[in-house]
């Protein structure tokens, strides 16, 4: 078997539609997966197109976004491997509902529709499968909307520093982690504007609850830092 084959049904076993299926069902799939590579900040496919099939991340990862008229754009998700993407599109027949962009270089699987299709007809439980994940990812979508409507600029940027705490590292300053590339990029994960992620970072410097150097984040007291967060709440 080729070494890209291989490599390609190690990828969709990890996805979560696709974990019930055997090494020839695997296969078959990998058979028809195309693989496609993007630079940083390669446009995927754009909202509104129509959808010809679902991705599935390789390596690197994946930005899932929906923008304004006026080009204000709101980060949904960020999918790492092993993670599919466009699935309801493929399952309504509708087109993609949101854009996406490669974070960094990226190298996806894409499925064509007809092929998911015929998957989900040689395979009921794939289906129950894809409503699972779609079920998670609307739960995820009410969750920004409640957070967006109902708390703070300074709120919704506490609890992303929090969620990127998780993933830092523990040092004798606190806890490091690196910050987004730009303010700017900052502000659409948490729906405002960069004036207002300046100001508010530039508070929580001030009290002391975080330091910023270059795009290292420094978080001395992890547990104050959530107290302000549960105070404003």
């Amino acid at each position: 078997m080729p070494v890209l084959k291989t490599n390609a049904i190690d990828t969709l076993r990890q996805v979560a539609m696709f974990a019930d299926l055997s090494e020839t069902e695997l296969q078959f799939l990998a058979e028809r997966a195309v693989p496609r590579e993007y630079d940083a900040g390669e446009q995927i496919f754009f909202e509104g197109e129509p959808c010809a099939g679902l991705f599935v991340v390789e390596t690197g990862a994946v930005k899932i976004f929906k923008s304004s008229a006026s080009g204000r754009e709101h980060v949904l998700s960020v999918e790492g491997p092993g993670s599919s993407v466009a699935e309801l599109p493929v399952f309504d027949g509708g087109n993609y509902p949101a854009s996406t962009v490669a974070a960094q270089s990226t190298r996806l699987l894409f499925i064509s529709k007809q092929d998911f299709h015929s998957l989900c007809l040689a395979h009921p439980k794939v289906v129950l499968k894809v409503l699972k994940v779609v079920g998670a990812r609307l739960r995820r979508l009410v969750g920004i909307i409640e957070e967006l409507s109902f708390t703070t600029v300074r709120s919704r940027l506490i609890s992303f520093l929090v969620r990127l705490a998780q993933e830092g590292k523990k040092t004798t300053r606190g806890i490091e982690a690196a910050l987004p590339a730009s303010n700017q990029e900052l502000a659409s994960h948490i729906g405002t504007v960069r004036e207002l992620v300046s100001r508010n970072l530039s508070r929580l410097q001030a009290e002391g609850l975080i330091t910023i150097e270059g795009k290292t984040l420094i978080i001395p007291d992890l547990s104050k830092l959530r107290g302000e967060l549960e105070s404003a709440e």
